[in-house]
């Protein structure tokens, strides 16, 4: 069995690792745009352009089914990249857990992208999902590319920045980009308050390599016969290693640790 990924950088991590853990025979295809990224200034039609570019890399690969692991991607990109590789390869798209965080009554924070905040994507999700509870939009500027590069004093100072404007009776957070997910412990060790219950983090990788595999009929069990699972990196379209900054991860390492493309 194999599992492509795509996404503009290592945001993808997260769920090839959940992928890696709830199926270690799985061989692992990511596929990212370091020459494009970031995606979010891009208009949709442009954004979708590289989308495409990516997923077809990964299509070349004859993996099982496509996880877009980029929510920009999903919400500008996912009916092109399903009418391009669908029914052959099933697609499946990442959506903020903003249901899951709201289903605890709140009051939750949306991190995400500044170009996220605020969107009529972002505000639609809210309406369906969180109506009845206080939610507040957190943009988080720069974080995304301070995880990309894992660059650890841009990686305090914008989780600083996004913490400061989280209000602090705010019991669960929705981690609205993949990128933030490789912080997890970060960002709650900045807004957890002393004194008060745990601070619920919402992420999508859990949820989305669920969906993978259960589209591929692949969700439960291991192939105890397969050979090691391999890993195949693809930058641009070009065959690589994972990238340094991935290693700067536990997400990272736990692909690489176990994977003898390597």
């Amino acid at each position: 069995m194999k599992i492509a990924l795509m996404d503009s950088g290592i945001g993808l991590l997260a769920a090839a690792a959940a992928v890696r853990r709830l199926r270690p025979d799985a061989d692992l295809v990511l596929s990212s745009d370091p020459d494009g990224m970031p995606w979010g200034p891009r208009t949709p039609e442009d954004l979708t352009e590289r989308a495409l570019a990516v997923a077809e890399a990964a299509a070349e690969h004859h993996p099982d089914a496509l996880i877009v692991a980029c929510n920009t991607a999903s919400v500008h990109s996912l009916p092109a990249l399903r009418a391009a590789l669908e029914p052959g390869i099933p697609v499946i798209g990442t959506v903020p857990a903003i249901k899951p965080a709201a289903a605890g009554g709140g009051p939750v924070a949306i991190w995400a992208t500044p170009a996220t905040t605020g969107s009529p994507y972002q505000r639609g999700l809210i309406a369906d999902f969180a109506h009845g509870v206080d939610v507040t939009e957190v943009p988080c500027p720069g974080l995304a590319d301070a995880v990309q590069y894992a660059d650890e004093q841009a990686i305090d100072e914008t989780i600083a920045a996004a913490a400061a404007l989280t209000p602090p009776e705010v019991r669960a957070v929705v981690l609205g980009c993949t990128h933030y997910e490789l912080v997890a412990e970060r960002i709650r060790a900045a807004v957890q308050q002393p004194g008060v219950p745990p601070l619920v983090l919402h992420g999508s990788a859990g949820a989305v390599a669920a969906q993978a595999l259960r589209r591929t009929g692949a969700l439960a069990g291991t192939d105890v016969g397969a050979a090691a699972p391999g890993l195949t990196v693809l930058l641009s379209g070009r065959e690589e290693q994972l990238p340094p900054a991935a290693l700067a991860y536990a997400e990272g390492r736990l692909l690489a640790a176990v994977s003898p493309a390597l």
